[in-house]
């Protein structure tokens, strides 16, 4: 059980070197996909490979770099600043005035780049003397400036599915010259897809565990492992999380949803999958507390009390005891009855009350601690409910220019049902 020695990384060693080794992305590289017709044509224009890690992002600007006829120029926004940048640039527009040669930069981690290295591209774009091509892990939309976004095409990348990723990890396995092959390791397919999931289709975290393994087996002196060695080589499921990322928003935005439409399981899943993650635990109880009244309400009014005792108790027990507590609590506002009524009450008062004259406060209603203020009015004509029957009076509480404005429209859902029933008109008092 001998190898080549090679001091490449199996993930680096494993890069395509044409497109038809390309695994995954159809839509885009099939052969009537739109960037391969764009690369083979040799017509390119700037754009942002947009995608999450692993999917090929460095992968594909490379490929692109060996089929066009353009000059090829890397950096990463990780060490690159404006200095290099217009060094770069400078090179770029020495080569189209006086040989007619396009540049092509690849500009990889391009959302790292603050907004002044940003429009430094700006003027060369619009010249034509570059092609840039960006790859980001992160929303386009949130992380480059108006001005760079527009003269560029943004191309989303889509995550490999565990059968693409296993895929690449049996041509690495046959592979004599760049891969494994010369090992002869025997590993089926049940066991590739197996490091497939733990990967989370990242091929470069799947290739890196089956190079761990292959040295795990070299070491043991075996050719066929068993389950155990290759969890011995994973470790565990890479569960991909940002915590100031889209992703962190897509998942809250994912358990928000799911508890508002009473799916228990999908919001349990949700849950786990942020908890898992590392996720801020007070992050996620803070949350939930403000879907208590966003979205129950008085429909269940106990939600809000349960679910700042579970914040409570997160804060007093900490994890992983902490996370049944919210569980919990996730599972109760799931099963629970709905109303966003007090949400949307709310919101039409505050709208009211920013975009409406700041009306003045009814004299009845005004407080009136000294007697200059009882003499011009203060007070006058203020009803104190409990002297009434049913604790409730003719009274008229918004300003006049409000009158008979209705905010708050109770439903018919759990609790606040039986407060629909039991409402009255203001003007129905005895």
């Amino acid at each position: 059980m001998t190898a080549k020695p090679n001091a490449a990384p199996l993930a680096e060693r494993m890069r395509p070197t044409d497109l038809d080794e390309l695994v995954g992305q159809e839509r885009l590289f099939s052969s009537n996909g739109l960037l391969r017709e764009m690369i083979e044509s040799d017509e390119l224009f700037s754009f942002i490979l947009w995608g999450p890690p692993g999917v090929g992002k460095t992968t594909m600007a490379r490929l692109i770099a060996t089929k066009t006829n353009s000059k090829w120029i890397s950096f990463s926004a990780v060490t690159s600043g404006i200095k290099e940048i217009k060094g770069v640039m400078a090179e770029a527009e020495a080569a189209f005035n006086f040989a007619g040669q396009r540049t092509l930069l690849f500009v990889d981690e391009i959302h790292r780049f603050n907004k002044a290295q940003q429009d430094a591209f700006l003027p060369y774009l619009e010249a034509g003397t570059i092609i840039l091509i960006g790859a980001t892990t992160e929303n386009p939309s949130f992380e480059l400036n108006a001005a760079l976004l527009s003269r560029l095409k943004v191309f989303i990348l889509s995550e490999l599915t565990i059968d693409e990723v296993a895929e690449i990890l049996r041509n690495a396995v046959n592979n004599r010259e760049r891969g494994l092959g010369e090992l002869e390791l025997k590993i089926s397919d049940d066991q590739l897809k197996l490091i497939s999931t733990y990967a989370s289709g990242d091929a470069r975290t799947a290739l890196n565990s089956l190079e761990l393994l292959a040295s795990v087996m070299k070491r043991r002196k075996i050719t066929e492992p068993s389950d155990a060695d290759i969890k011995d080589a994973v470790q565990q499921a890479i569960l991909k999380y940002d915590k100031t990322g889209e992703n962190h928003y897509n998942l809250i935005s994912a358990l928000h949803k799911s508890i508002r439409n009473s799916d228990a399981d999908a919001s349990l899943y949700w849950l786990a999958r942020m908890l898992e993650a590392g996720e801020d635990p007070m992050y996620i109880a803070r949350r939930l507390v403000r879907f208590a009244s966003e979205d129950i309400g008085l429909a269940h009014p106990q939600a809000l009390e349960q679910a700042v005792a579970a914040m409570q108790a997160v804060d007093l027990i900490g994890m992983p005891e902490g996370k049944l507590a919210l569980a919990q609590i996730v599972v109760l506002m799931s099963v629970c009855p709905k109303s966003n009524a007090v949400y949307m009450a709310y919101n039409a008062a505050a709208a009211d009350a920013l975009n409406s004259l700041q009306h003045p406060v009814p004299f009845h209603l005004r407080n009136a601690p000294t007697k200059l203020m009882k003499d011009v009015g203060y007070g006058k004509g203020y009803k104190y409910a409990h002297n009434y029957s049913n604790a409730k009076t003719d009274m008229k509480c918004l300003p006049e220019e409000l009158e008979g404005t209705v905010y708050y429209e109770p439903t018919e859902r759990g609790f606040e049902g039986k407060l629909k029933s039991a409402r009255k008109p203001q003007n129905g008092a005895d």
